[in-house]
């Protein structure tokens, strides 16, 4: 299945979630090319909310997909309450909406770390360079710190700019 972010974030938009894009597209639109392969977010939970998720995929055929026998994704009043993070598999790839960011914080801590960016289909908030970063850092994982690497570039080389003038 290949992956649509394009599609993905549309979607995310027009059902009025509040989000913050927070992984590897949010390193590539700092500068760093890498491959990524889901659209992670950041979102605020709660039962409007998780609706809004739902409402956004519901077409899409959605399951966790971190469960073993991939359950579909069906909510109930009592799951609203429980739900830290989705990692889902849909029709248009993998989205994961997580309800907070290591090295970060919740949403709006995640939200004040962000910055707007305009695409050629719609405005969408982004984690700043330092704050991704830092999420990226907290992460720890091989390929995060690999990007914690390849963004310090990319923040020297901003610097180094800024200063010439």
């Amino acid at each position: 299945m290949p992956q649509n972010d394009h599609a993905l974030l549309i979607r995310l938009k027009d059902s009025g979630l509040p989000f913050v894009v927070i992984g590897g597209l949010c390193v590539i639109y700092h500068g760093v090319p890498v491959a990524t392969f889901d659209l992670d977010i950041c979102c605020p939970f709660g039962e409007e909310n998780v609706k809004l998720i739902e409402k956004a995929v519901q077409d899409l055929h959605p399951v966790h997909r971190l469960t073993a026998n991939k359950l579909p994704m069906e909510l109930t009043r009592d799951s609203f309450a429980e739900l830290k993070n989705v990692y889902l598999q849909t029709d248009l790839g993998k989205l994961d909406c997580l309800g907070e960011v290591a090295g970060i914080g919740d949403f709006t801590q995640v939200l004040k770390n962000s910055i707007s960016h305009s695409m050629s289909f719609g405005e969408f908030r982004m984690l700043s360079l330092d704050a991704l970063i830092a999420a990226k850092a907290a992460a720890g994982r091989g390929k995060d710190m690999e990007a914690v690497r390849l963004l310090q570039a990319v923040k020297e080389r901003k610097e180094q700019e800024l200063n010439l003038f």
